[in-house]
């Protein structure tokens, strides 16, 4: 079930890489038709663009505006810094691994640099930009709704992160003048190929590290032994798209979690814990024992800390995967600050 990792955003130098000529020099810079193309054919497919670049920010800044693509750009970092420092920061900014960052620049030593620091991230020479697009890494399995609103929703959420950087007051009360709403139902046919997107492209919060064809996503969905669940989550600024993911194996006296995982992106606003809780109270509902699978990667490991936190314990590991027990003689509590949106029928038939 392991698949190709996939390029999350693509990293740019600026001067004879995005443009041709060197912008401090007063050069006449020419953006070519061939390099517009690949910002926005990657864009669409929910790739997005940032820049590592040594120059003077407002100068750089005028020009890209001036072509009409400086909005495509997250968290872009003009400096004088190393570039290995800016794709680090960009990394944290958007908290995506190095390994999902291809980066492209024209400076043989600019690439060694960031090889040597950063051996995860992809290096691009931009003599070979010609060839980006049809990278496989570079290509999703599906382009889906979520795909092609990727970049909106992580403007949102620099302006999210910009609001709350300068909120007055505790973190709670911040988030909870989100109002937030988070939405759970059982997966249908429309919604497989952002679970199998989700799969490929969750590693920190991923309980297994597994992922899934859309194939294999069908066979769950159309099964009776097994549910299939999405979560989605929105705010006042916008939509999250769906980001979360459970697959649960229901036989008559025990459920058994074989995939938990929620999108990075919300790793802050506290909902994974939501979603575990609206399991675990679906089995107390039903009576039956609840376990879930858990395997161990150099990833993962706060969601083996939401496991623990929220009352499961270790009884056994095979094949190196642990296989954890629900305590049900803890409670669970959903938080106010949430309004949560339930599909009412996901656990209705007699055969769970």
């Amino acid at each position: 079930m392991n698949m190709e990792n996939k390029i999350k955003c693509v990293v740019w130098d600026l001067d004879n890489t995005i443009w041709d000529g060197t912008l401090l020099e007063g050069d006449n810079l020419v953006f070519t038709a061939q390099n517009e193309n690949i910002i926005k054919t990657l864009d669409s497919r929910g790739i997005l663009h940032s820049i590592a670049s040594k120059n003077e920010y407002s100068h750089a800044k005028e020009q890209l505006e001036t072509l009409k693509i400086w909005d495509y750009f997250l968290c872009p970092q003009i400096n004088w810094n190393p570039k290995s420092n800016s794709i680090k920061k960009i990394a944290e900014a958007l908290n995506i691994g190095l390994d999902s960052i291809a980066f492209i620049d024209d400076s043989p030593y600019e690439i060694e640099e960031v090889k040597y620091s950063l051996p995860e991230v992809t290096c691009i020479n931009a003599g070979h930009l010609h060839d980006v697009i049809d990278m496989a890494c570079m290509q999703p399995n599906f382009i889906t709704e979520d795909s092609k609103n990727r970049r909106a929703m992580y403007q949102a959420d620099i302006t999210r992160k910009e609001i709350e950087d300068i909120f007055e007051g505790p973190k709670e009360e911040f988030i909870k003048s989100l109002k937030m709403k988070f939405n759970i139902k059982k997966a249908q046919l429309e919604d497989l190929k952002r679970a199998e997107e989700l799969t490929i492209r969750t590693h920190q919060l991923n309980t297994t590290g597994y992922t899934y064809s859309y194939d294999e996503l069908c066979s769950f969905q159309e099964s009776d032994r097994y549910r299939l669940l999405i979560a989605g989550l929105d705010d006042k600024f916008g939509s999250y798209g769906k980001i979360g993911i459970s697959l649960i194996e229901c036989e008559k006296d025990e459920w058994k979690v074989k995939l938990f995982l929620m999108s990075c992106r919300v790793i802050s606003r506290g909902v994974g814990n939501v979603f575990l809780n609206y399991i675990i109270e679906s089995a107390r509902n039903k009576k039956v024992r609840l376990t879930a699978e858990f395997k161990h990667t150099d990833k993962n490991r706060l969601m083996y800390a939401t496991y623990k936190f929220a009352g499961f314990k270790d009884i056994e590991e095979k094949n190196g995967v642990s296989l954890l027990e629900y305590d049900f003689n803890i409670n669970t509590s959903f938080p106010d600050y949430i309004e949560l949106e339930i599909e009412s029928n996901i656990f209705m038939r007699d055969e769970i």
